[in-house]
């Protein structure tokens, strides 16, 4: 069930034609329902059929939601022609689709390095390529992306997650550099989140141990985190691009992700 948002509106979202891969769960799915809530035209892009049937009845006045795994550039090509079709357009990409595997760094087989580097930053990069394209014949747009504090600091059981996040913040640096200044990107970077993933790889225990390190005392709520994407995509943001934003209750404002 996703959460109502306060009714606080961000500055030029109404009307906005917004695209979320990873949408159809856990920080995507919140992250539409506010872009809904804002006004704008969205369309979900999700590699699972049934999340993606779920969420288009759950979220009424979706534009679309196409099947497509961001690992694959021919999916990602058909499906972001459609969403584009479907929306007559193309001015905010939330650029989400993400996956881990929880496991030793001794135990990682080279296929599950290359899943997790084909999903969270070369088919990042995919989508992030083909929507600039797009945007730079167009009127321009913005750009935001999900990193992660695992590509800030180091953490145990996660070595090819973290690279590919510490990869999306650098892709992001460098794409703000070259797209500017018709587009504009930047990263937001969660720490703990509880969303579907995290509790699949958590025990309560283990949920409970992670809150006692962060300083807030919880994880961030899906919803809190789709809020800083609506403010880095709203006119309130216009002169902010090339960076990377925190949410993470300060979990590594004293070094504690390293406990």
């Amino acid at each position: 069930m996703l959460l109502r948002f306060a009714e606080v509106k961000m500055h030029g979202l109404r009307g906005k034609r917004v695209l979320v891969t990873g949408g159809a769960s856990g920080i995507g799915a919140a992250t539409a329902a506010r872009f809904l809530q804002e006004g704008a035209a969205v369309s979900i892009l999700d590699r699972d059929e049934q999340a993606n049937e779920r969420i288009s009845r759950e979220l009424h006045g979706l534009a679309g939601t196409f099947q497509a795994d961001v690992s694959h550039q021919g999916q990602v090509e058909a499906a972001l022609a459609k969403a584009i079709r479907a929306m007559g357009g193309l001015d905010v990409l939330i650029n989400n689709a993400g996956i881990s595997i929880r496991h030793p760094f001794l135990e990682i087989t080279p296929d599950d390095w290359n899943k997790v580097l084909r999903v969270n930053l070369t088919g990042m990069f995919y989508v992030a390529q083909l929507a600039a394209r797009h945007m730079v014949k167009d009127q321009g747009g913005v750009i935001l992306q999900t990193a992660s504090t695992n590509g800030i600091m180091g953490y145990p059981y996660y070595a090819d997650y973290n690279a590919s996040k510490a990869g999306v913040i650098e892709l992001t640096r460098s794409m703000a550099l070259e797209l500017a200044p018709k587009i504009r990107v930047n990263a937001v970077a969660p720490g703990y989140v509880l969303t579907p993933m995290q509790r699949a790889e958590y025990t309560n225990q283990m949920l409970e141990e992670v809150n006692r390190k962060i300083p807030l005392r919880r994880h961030a709520q899906p919803e809190e985190v789709a809020g800083l994407f609506a403010f880095l995509a709203s006119d309130d943001a216009a002169y902010i691009t090339g960076h990377v934003y925190v949410i993470d209750g300060a979990e590594i404002a004293g070094g504690l992700a390293s406990r």
